[in-house]
């Protein structure tokens, strides 16, 4: 990657992910039209899958966008370029609403998997604890509204300043590439 000019808000991993929120609400809708209750737990085992994987994806893009931030906080006063954010009015509810959904949401799906599958869920600490540092990181950066260097970047009390680790910049260049978000989860290890 180069820095030359600054460094990129998203060095490009939006481009792998799609909308958590209408996924779930568009994967439930399809659930509702079916009225028996047999075909409802057939569309469920075949939506679970997808949902799982959304779940996962999600997990690898809050852990590189946290483990991007921790690398480029350390490019000393390196502007950050194409930050959407910046200047907007800090709503913290807002900022907070998508990962709090999915907070919220596995908590619901635990019950759902049990209800249609007869099966228990779980989702491992690590993940859980994915999310509550990224909800936590974007508190502590006011939503990014006022992050124009990559100096101004905070990371939360409780993480790991890993410094310019090249794993970590070899491992972002890879999944922006190849798309696979899920593989940023392991080095969450490195934040928390």
């Amino acid at each position: 990657m180069d820095f030359k000019d600054g460094a990129q808000f998203d060095p490009g991993f939006i481009q792998h992910i799609s909308a958590f929120v209408p996924n779930i609400e568009y994967a439930y809708g399809s659930l509702n039209r079916f009225k028996n209750f047999g075909m409802k737990k057939q569309q469920f085992k075949m939506l679970l899958p997808k949902i799982e994987q959304l779940i996962e994806n999600y997990l690898g893009f809050y852990a590189g966008c946290m483990l991007w931030a921790s690398y480029i906080k350390n490019l000393d006063d390196t502007p950050i370029l194409n930050n959407f954010g910046l200047g907007s009015e800090y709503n913290e509810e807002e900022t907070l609403s998508e990962v709090d959904f999915i907070l919220n949401y596995i908590e619901q799906l635990k019950k759902d998997v049990k209800y249609y599958t007869g099966k228990e869920f779980s989702i491992d600490s690590n993940s859980i604890n994915i999310l509550e540092a990224y909800r936590s990181f974007l508190k502590a950066n006011e939503g990014f509204t006022k992050t124009e260097k990559t100096s101004d970047i905070v990371l939360p009390e409780g993480f790991k300043n890993p410094g310019k680790d090249e794993e970590i910049l070899s491992k972002i260049e890879e999944v922006v590439e190849n798309g696979n978000l899920k593989d940023l989860i392991s080095l969450s290890r490195k934040l928390f």
